[in-house]
């Protein structure tokens, strides 16, 4: 019985490749989801990293809301990219500000809709329900932007 348990002559090149894919893609998407939290940051009332970091319950829910959304984005680019990294990349950058432009807008005009004061709300020290209408929102936009992409 000969058992075989030599790998193949292009395994290591292929490892060092994956693993440096998921570098770039970690980089990209890290820099995306800053990114993204500081656009939110920026158009909110309020100091919105303080306000997480205080655990004020509405900014905690509308911030996570906003990254899993992105990452929704980033994913959908990476994975609509077919495996070539530079296009991957590429997507996923371009897919991502445009994710985070669009989220900022309409969380902008669900506010103005609504008629919510976002500042308000993401500073209360009380949970609002209303939190969740504009996490929901941040998440549905979030799917609809990766749907679009593939």
């Amino acid at each position: 019985m000969n058992t075989n348990l030599a790998l193949d002559p292009g395994f290591g090149g292929a490892i060092g490749q994956g693993i440096g894919a998921i570098a770039l893609y970690a980089i990209v998407g890290t820099v995306l989801m800053v990114v993204g939290f500081y656009a939110i940051d920026w158009t909110t009332p309020g100091k919105l990293s303080t306000l997480v970091r205080d655990g004020a319950p509405n900014a905690v829910i509308v911030t996570s809301a906003g990254l899993v959304s992105m990452a929704l984005i980033i994913v959908v680019a990476i994975y609509s990219s077919a495996g070539k990294l530079a296009e991957g990349l590429l997507s996923a950058l371009i897919f991502g500000i445009v994710g985070i432009v669009v989220q900022v807008l309409a969380v902008r005009l669900l506010e103005w809709v609504t008629r919510l004061d976002i500042g308000s709300l993401i500073e209360s020290d009380r949970f609002a329900p209303a939190s969740v209408v504009v996490a929901a929102a941040h998440v549905a936009l979030g799917l609809v932007v990766a749907v679009a992409i593939s």
